[in-house]
Order: structure tokens, then sequence, then C-alpha cells
């Protein structure tokens, strides 16, 4: 199984055969320029399903907060403290009042949206924890937990979408996969390096950033 973007491509090629395909791919297989991929068998396919659901769930709260922290602002209902979500903040939420019954009934809506969103993002993590065990991936995820800043989501997440890690011969692989490596324009003397190209999985690379 080899990875369809890495496969090179002639810029000038304008025809497209079964027949030229096969033979392009026997030559380029013959050379070693086609790049592997790595495939998860049915067991790591379903808990990747897991984690990427609860980050759906995830990117639905956020959203569910911003709808409330929206309608609050544009009626300058503004919390007083320094943060918003901790516990006096939910408590605040309590004490909001409107005159009229509609505008009460929506605060109240987006509120149970709040809630709802919590609710299915926390019992997520819930089937997370308890299908862990018998994974066969947890002693990876265990080791990674050992690492400052990556706790057990992350770490689940990262295993997950990365899969086996021995399929990347040094680190500067595995970096350049997650995208995690400078861009480069570079020619002759002149060296020019960019930002990070942002190639390959973006969970892995966003759950990474964040525990950094």
């Amino acid at each position: 199984m080899v990875a369809p973007s890495l496969i090179p491509m002639k810029a000038s090629d304008r025809v497209k055969t079964d027949r030229r395909d096969a033979m392009m791919l026997a030559k380029l297989h013959r050379a070693g320029e086609l790049t592997a991929v790595w495939v998860p068998d049915q067991a790591h396919e379903a808990m990747r399903d897991l984690v990427r659901a609860r980050m759906t769930a995830v990117r639905v709260l956020g959203k569910a907060r911003q709808h409330l922290q929206g309608f609050l602002l544009r009626h300058e209902r503004v919390y007083p403290g320094p943060r918003a979500w901790p516990l006096a903040y939910r408590r605040w939420l309590t004490t909001v009042r409107f005159e009229h019954p509609a505008q009460q009934i929506v605060l109240q809506d987006y509120i149970h949206a709040v809630q709802h969103a919590e609710t299915r993002r926390d019992r997520l993590t819930g089937q997370i924890e308890e299908l862990l065990p018998n994974w066969s991936m947890a002693p990876v995820v265990a080791a990674l937990q050992a690492m400052r800043g990556v706790a057990l989501v992350g770490a689940v997440t990262v295993v997950a979408e990365v899969g086996d890690f021995h399929r990347f011969i040094n680190p500067r692989q595995l970096m350049a996969y997650l995208g995690l490596v400078p861009s480069e324009h570079s020619s002759g003397g002149s060296v020019r390096r960019g930002g990070i190209t942002k190639a390959g999985n973006a969970l892995a690379r966003r759950v990474l950033i964040e525990g950094a």
C-alpha cells in the first residue's frame, strides 16, 4: 500500500490509462520511489474513530460556548471575572436575567447546549479510558504520558493518529510526517525558511502543539 499523494508524476504527462499507470508504478517500485503507508487494523481504526468523535464533541462545545458568550456580549452582559467558564462564571450565568421572556428562553437554550456538549465530551472521554486497557497500543500511550504536557487524551490521540512509530527511522521523519518542520525555499547560497509545513495529520499536530 503506497501513498497516492507522494507518487512522482511528470508535469508534462497528459495521457492516463490503466496500462500506463501500471507500468509507471512498476518502474517506480523497482527504483524505490514509492512511499509505503501503514494500514491500521480493525481495533486501531475503531479507537481512532472514538478519538475523532471526542474531538468533534470538543469542537461542538467550543461553538456552543461562543454562541452563548456572543449572545451575552451583544446584550452587554459582561462577566466581571478574569476568565470565563470557571465555577464562578457558571454561578454568574444563573443570575443573568432579561426583561423579555424570549431572550430569557434563548439564554437558557444556549446554556443547555453548552451543558449537553460538555456531557457528550465527558462521556466520550470516559469511554476512551474504559477501552484503553484492552487496546494493543496501551503501553505506548502510557509511555507517552511520561512526557511533560502529555496527558491521557493527548497520548491516545497521537498514538491513534500516528499508529506504528517503528515505521519512522528517526525523529526527523516523524516530525516531517506531522508537518512540524519548517518550510524551506533555498537555492545556492540563499537559505530561506518559513513556518511549519502543516503537512500530514492535523489532529496529531494540534495535540502536540497544545501539549508543548
